[in-house]
């Protein structure tokens, strides 16, 4: 699977690009805030829906317009598809496939695979537990169908039940055989997901550990821990014993909405001990692993992003890393970079596919 072209209208700060692309390599290169990593964002908008850094749909349209626009075509299994999407303020964006729209959005996540690396994963080390669900839930519904219905289904039934518990708290009232109507629907939802991400866990940790030691000194232990309420009680009775908590905090205090990924380095956390570059080598093979299982599950290789990785590390890992993923094993790349002669230099050395793109405010010149 790759992408052919892209076409865009007033998407973020493009008012309008079109471009075909390499089944390979792929760099965007110019100065910081030209609009590289947009054009990134677009890719991954066209193959999850959404946009990889703004949660608000109408706030990825460019100023002072109405609209935006995202078109691609995809080649996959001898075929091409016609991907568009389009967003509109105070109306639900809308997808199409084959000029066919989506009755539902979730339809799509997952057709075209794709796996971004880029300096906002700095979030997965730095911020909260959700960050980490996050990460987990974006790989997880890539290939498996069942798990984004289960965390659609999951996270309605929570509203629902928080919404409950404030309003026994506003009501001054408690009934507990309402609850236990969400308790009883809630319960095989979420054991479904605790094992398919205690799974995904226990998979994925040799993969992204090989991966490391590709890149980084080998006397470096790292190491992923799924932390999870559901590991050692089942759902049913710790909702029962949590119910008086629940009560007095009015809302749902265990569940996998709770669960978290513990990074670890050398058997401490990363967050406390490890250096700006073990950091920026660990979330890059964490998100190398990603693809790895993706593919595997999937039996198609993701699109990989490369945004801006290469700030902070050496011209020496710079290579390792291209050079890695320019293998066959990979597929097709879109790298983002401020030196062009560099990446012309460095890519030239690879012996693969690529294309070059120049980025500038004014537009993109090939």
């Amino acid at each position: 699977m790759h992408l052919l072209s892209l076409s865009l209208v007033n998407f973020k700060n493009m008012a309008e690009a079109g471009i075909s692309f390499s089944p390979r390599i792929n760099c965007f290169v110019g100065d910081n805030g030209v609009g590289k990593t947009n054009l990134l964002d677009a890719i991954h908008y066209l193959c999850l829906c959404k946009s990889y850094f703004n949660p608000v749909d109408t706030q990825n349209i460019r100023h002072d317009e109405e609209f935006a626009m995202i078109q691609g075509s995809f080649s996959m299994n001898d075929a091409t598809d016609e991907i568009m999407c389009s967003i509109h303020h105070n109306r639900n964006k809308i997808f199409k496939r084959n000029k066919k729209e989506y009755e539902r959005l979730a339809h799509h996540i997952g057709q075209y695979p794709v796996v971004m690396i880029s300096p906002e994963d700095s979030a997965l080390i730095l911020e909260g537990s959700e960050e980490r669900r996050k990460f987990l839930n974006s790989v997880i519904s890539q290939y498996s169908k069942s798990y984004l219905e289960d965390m659609i289904h999951y996270n309605k039934l929570l509203s629902q039940r928080n919404r409950l518990l404030k309003d026994f708290g506003s009501a001054r009232n408690f009934d507990e055989e309402m609850l236990r109507v969400y308790d009883e629907q809630m319960i095989p939802v979420a054991m479904r997901i605790y094992a398919l991400r205690a799974e995904f866990t226990e998979k994925m940790i040799p993969i992204f550990q090989r991966y490391y030691h590709m890149i980084a000194p080998e006397n470096e232990m790292v190491d992923l821990q799924y932390q999870s309420q559901l590991a050692d009680h089942d759902f049913g009775p710790l909702l029962i014993n949590s119910r008086e908590k629940d009560r007095f905090m009015q809302h749902t205090t265990q569940g996998i909405h709770k669960d978290d990924l513990i990074l670890t380095i050398n058997g401490h956390p990363l967050k406390k001990t490890g250096s700006q570059g073990q950091q920026k080598t660990f979330l890059v093979t964490l998100k190398l692993a990603q693809f790895d299982f993706i593919r595997d599950m999937n039996k198609a290789r993701p699109i990989l992003l490369l945004d801006d990785v290469f700030d902070k590390f050496d011209e020496s890992r710079v290579r390792q890393i291209i050079r890695l993923v320019s293998d066959d094993h990979f597929g097709q790349i879109f790298i983002t970079h401020t030196d062009e002669s560099k990446m012309q230099s460095i890519l030239e050395e690879m012996n693969t596919d690529f294309r070059l793109f120049h980025i500038t405010r004014d537009g993109i010149i090939h």
